[in-house]
């Protein structure tokens, strides 16, 4: 059973991204405050569940969280800045993009970039331990999958339907045949 806060503040926001470690679209990230009671079947890390799982949850969070939001940074932010502050800028967004403003940040992983008016606390594999982490990685990785299923039917011979952008090998083949793509981060090493 998942927790369901760290602070027992009422307004903690479970921060988490998705798309990190892909060569082609944007990196997605999702704040999330849940209610106290809160606590529906499967709820877990989203790469603990099956995509049919994960969307049935989406619509379960979106309904019954307190506040939610999802934001991105886009592959020119990505090769700008780099991966790691476009996460964090994608986070701060969504933190931002919140309906009813968060009190505390617990963010999934061992780093952030602090904001500016927010204390956080980073939970490594937060998102298999806390109820508003695992929210958050499920909005962020269904959002994002979403995305790149609307960029797969413009560039279909990525794979995008089945990699979401990730570097698997028929991805690598399809950038050395077809070159890259305006969603393409550049600063990967993409072959």
């Amino acid at each position: 059973m998942l927790l369901a806060t760290h602070t027992g503040q009422p307004h903690e926001a479970g921060l988490d991204e998705a798309g990190r470690g892909c060569l082609a679209g944007p990196v997605f990230a999702a704040a999330v405050i849940l209610p106290p009671d809160y606590a529906p079947a499967f709820l877990n890390d989203s790469k603990q569940l099956t995509a049919r799982r994960r969307e049935a949850l989406r619509l379960d969070i979106c309904a019954h969280a307190v506040a939610w939001a999802v934001a991105e940074a886009s592959p020119a932010e990505i090769q700008k800045i780099n991966i790691a502050q476009a996460s964090y800028l994608a986070m701060h967004r969504a933190v931002a993009a919140l309906a009813v403003p968060a009190t505390h940040l617990l963010v999934d992983g061992n780093r952030f970039r602090p904001h500016a008016s927010l204390p956080h606390t980073c939970i490594i594999g937060g998102d298999g331990l806390y109820r508003s982490i695992a929210a958050a990685s499920i909005l962020a990785k269904t959002f994002r999958d979403e995305r790149m299923r609307e960029l797969a039917e413009t560039y279909p011979a990525y794979g995008w339907l089945q990699n979401a952008g990730y570097p698997t090998a028929a991805h690598r083949a399809a950038l050395r045949e077809h070159g890259v793509t305006p969603h393409h981060r550049l600063g990967f090493k993409l072959i």
